[in-house]
């Protein structure tokens, strides 16, 4: 058998006394807000994009056969003068760097596929990659520099390209002008 409580008529008073400030809460409120979900990303399209332009990046037939001139220089039909002159001035923001000094071939490619897919999903105008002159490779030739050159002819995101001023690596770098997104 269960106790029952009784409650003094003083403690019902002192009870009332203390809560009648007391309000009633809105209960619309305190309804905690619900969180939108982030719209789906086409994870696999994503992928077999990347895949698609890492296979768009083929090597030359001959690596000698490649220009080795010092001055890297590369324009698209359309690319008005006034717009190569500034990226030749390096009068752009340059709004990302990729540096592939110490990598191999397969290295630096794959890292380029990689930057720019990066600078595409990220709109990105105008970037810098940093080939190096090939003073660590045997020869003293510049590797990378001649297939940086050879890929990025192939792309059709790019625009144009140039080598660097000096102040920002010179011929061991060069100015990226990207195609606008969408």
């Amino acid at each position: 058998m269960k106790k029952k409580h009784t409650i003094s008529d003083e403690d019902r008073k002192l009870f009332q006394k203390s809560v009648a400030d007391a309000r009633k809460l809105d209960v619309e409120a305190r309804v905690a807000p619900v969180k939108k979900r982030p719209p789906a990303r086409p994870l696999q399209q994503e992928k077999d994009n990347q895949q698609v332009l890492a296979d768009m990046l083929s090597d030359p037939a001959d690596p000698a056969d490649m220009e080795t001139g010092e001055e890297l220089l590369f324009v698209r039909n359309g690319i008005q003068q006034r717009t190569l002159k500034k990226l030749r001035r390096g009068e752009f923001s340059i709004e990302a760097e990729l540096d592939l000094h110490g990598r191999t071939k397969l290295e630096a490619r794959e890292a380029i596929i990689e930057f720019l897919y990066f600078c595409h999903s990220h709109s990105l105008r105008c970037v810098r990659i940093i080939h190096g002159k090939g003073h660590g490779s045997l020869g003293k030739r510049p590797i990378l520099k001649q297939y940086v050159n050879h890929w990025l002819r192939q792309r059709d995101d790019i625009l144009a390209f140039c080598s660097a001023r000096q102040v920002d690596g010179g011929t061991g770098a060069i100015y990226v002008l990207l195609r606008r997104k969408g």
